[in-house]
Parts: structure tokens; sequence; C-alpha cells
């Protein structure tokens, strides 16, 4: 993914989707492969994200004197972060080719996603803008010269959503991290894109303190991408969340309804997290079609062991003797 060509693949490669009524039945095989993959819910987070890349493009697209204004994602491990960015990246990508057309648009380069490296130096995060694209840079070449190499390819290919992510582990407090962050800032300046950052809980780390942090924190906003609660007022995110994962199952003997009533035992299990549910179900799956029962059941789920997040912070009620102290 973090290269163009992986990338390019990911966004073109259609999407798995269940199967409509009356599709003939699929294979074992077919129906492991399909729940190893599953399907990405379109939740609130994505959609505001959308939006807000889609204004903010539209907002610097005649922009030249000043940085754009950026987005940063933001909320705790496992909240969808990483999704949201590669959805908003992968419908950019084809709203670009549905305008220029495949042959057009070859060549061009609309999207790119760099992941910022552990305890990068400004060099470093180079290299990897550079790796992208796969332009020729070396470790002997000096910081300046990798940078201009990237600034004049990302313009030529004309690459106008740059996707960041794993920006927390950038500490402006540090030397090397406050020549990454001022590294961004002179991209962002340069290459004419808009800049859409990702990162766990960034409001509680060093990047938006001292003058550097300042500065981003001024041209960037934030969208949270939190855990979904049980209920919402009238609401109840989590429990459409649950019924949208599944009405995606494609097990022959599962109960219809069955998921939705778990939804508060399984709030639990996840601290709403839906990186966390989503695998909790994809492995339920995949065991009830291994083992033949073809349903998830209670019993199912709690074979599985999720992440140790999940596993930390849920702590199964156990049942008291009357009387007992």
């Amino acid at each position: 993914m973090t290269v163009w060509d992986g990338f390019a693949r990911f966004a073109t490669t259609p999407v798995v989707t269940p199967p409509g009524p009356g599709a003939p039945a699929r294979s074992l095989a077919e129906r492991l492969a399909y729940h190893s993959q599953f399907v990405t819910v379109r939740t609130p987070a994505i959609d505001m994200l959308a939006k807000q890349v889609r204004a903010l493009m539209l907002l610097g697209r005649h922009q030249q004197v000043t940085a754009r204004p950026s987005l940063i994602v933001t909320g705790p491990a496992g909240a969808g972060k990483t999704t949201a960015l590669l959805q908003v990246g992968r419908a950019c990508h084809l709203a670009h080719i549905r305008r220029q057309g495949e042959s057009a648009a070859g060549g061009q380069v609309p999207v790119a996603y760099v992941l910022v490296p552990p305890a990068a130096s400004a060099k470093t995060l180079a290299l990897e803008f550079a790796r992208y694209l796969g332009i020729h840079a070396t470790a002997r070449m000096s910081q300046a010269q990798v940078v201009n190499s990237v600034c004049h390819t990302y313009r030529q290919v004309g690459v106008r959503l740059m996707l960041i992510d794993e920006i927390h582990r950038l500490n402006p407090r540090t030397t090397t991290g406050a020549q990454s962050a001022d590294l961004l800032k002179d991209l962002t300046e340069r290459i004419g894109a808009t800049f859409v950052y990702a990162g766990i809980d960034v409001t509680s780390t060093p990047l938006f303190t001292g003058v550097r942090g300042e500065q981003l924190a001024a041209r960037a906003s934030l969208v949270d991408c939190d855990p979904f609660p049980a209920r919402d007022g009238m609401h109840e995110p989590f429990k459409d969340l649950v019924r949208a994962l599944e009405n995606a199952l494609d097990l022959r003997h599962h109960r219809p309804g069955s998921l939705v009533r778990l939804a508060p035992y399984l709030h639990a299990r996840t601290a709403g997290r839906i990186g966390s549910l989503t695998r909790l179900v994809k492995q339920a799956a995949l065991t009830s079609l291994l083992d033949g029962t073809e349903r998830i059941t209670k019993t199912t789920l709690d074979q599985v062991r999720l992440d140790h997040l999940a596993e930390q912070h849920y702590r199964p009620r156990v049942p008291t003797r009357s009387g007992s102290r």
C-alpha cells in the first residue's frame, strides 16, 4: 500500500460484497475467502472525512501563496482511522479515473499514501515519500536533493491528495521530530496537494505543542474517529454497526438478528471499537465455516481471542454465591 502500484491495485480492486437475493450458493472456499476479507462498513467518520476532504480540495485548488488547510483523523487504536483514510483515498482515485478516463489517467497519480517511520528523521521521512513513487534516491544524497526530487515528481504526476498515516510518531519536542515536522510543512507548501493525516489520540501527544505544533494546529481540522457508543440519545450506533456486519454474513445456518441481540455483549467485548468488532465477527464466521455449524453464537464468540487491548478491557461478570463476602 505504501508504493504507488500497491495503492492503485487496492483502489481499483472491486470490494467484496455479500451475495444478493437469489444468487447461487457459493462454495466453502469462496465463503472462507469472502469472510477473510469481509465488507467495509460505511461509518459516520468515513462520511465526515470524505465531505471534509472534498471541501478542502476545492478550497485549495486555487490557493498558491500559503499552504493548504489540512485534516487530521484522530482516535484510539482500532477505531478505524486507517480504514477511513484508505477509503477516502480509494474514492478520490476512482473519481479521478472517471473524470479522466482509464487511458487519460495513465501516468497520473492522484493519491499518495505514506507511513511515518518510527523515530523518523526528516531525511528518512523524505525517503518514504520518494519510495512511494519509486523515485531514485540514495542515502548518499543530501536531504535537500531528496526533497527537491520528491517535490518535482509529485507535482509532475499530479498528486492532489496526500495521505500520511501514523502521524503520532512525530514528536516536535525532539530534534529529529522538529525537523520532520518542518519537512511536512515544507512539503505542504511545495507539492500543492491536500494533506490528510491519521494518528492515535493526537491531541494528547506532543504533536500540537510548541511553535511547530501550533502551526499545525492552526492549519489542521480534526476528524474524530471515536469508538461507537452503545446509545446516543434515541439512536443505538453500535447496534446499527452490528446489524450491518450481520447482514453481510454468508453463513447457511445463521439466524438473522441473533448477532444484533448480542450487541450489549459485543460492545463489552470490544469497547465499541470497529476494528475489534470486525475482527471478532470475521474470526467467528471463519470458525463456524470450518467446524460446519455455519452460524455465530455467543459460544462461538467466546472462543475468539481478540487483540490485547480489547481483552484487557473485557472482564466478564462472575456470579457470586448468595451470602458470600
